[in-house]
């Protein structure tokens, strides 16, 4: 069962671990819920540590989709 967590898409987080880019991964936190909780993140391109990046889709399984932030677009598919 996948688990969708919409709660975190639309918001900003702080990459803790380089995202490498495509299917290499990194991990950001996000305040949400009234805390903040890590997600494995994925990019298109590689976003180094501390950067800001926007939540743009949920994988579900505390996985997500992020864009350097402020980027010029979200994926048009995504919107």
């Amino acid at each position: 069962m996948t688990i969708r967590d919409e709660d975190v898409k639309g918001r900003s987080g702080k990459v803790t671990t380089r995202i490498r880019g495509g299917d290499l991964p990194g991990e950001i936190v996000v305040a949400v819920r009234g805390g903040t909780e890590s997600f494995i993140a994925f990019a298109e391109k590689e976003i180094p540590r501390d950067e800001t990046v926007l939540v743009y889709r949920s994988r579900g399984e505390r996985a997500v989709d992020v864009i350097a932030y402020p980027e010029a677009a979200i994926p048009s598919d995504d919107l």
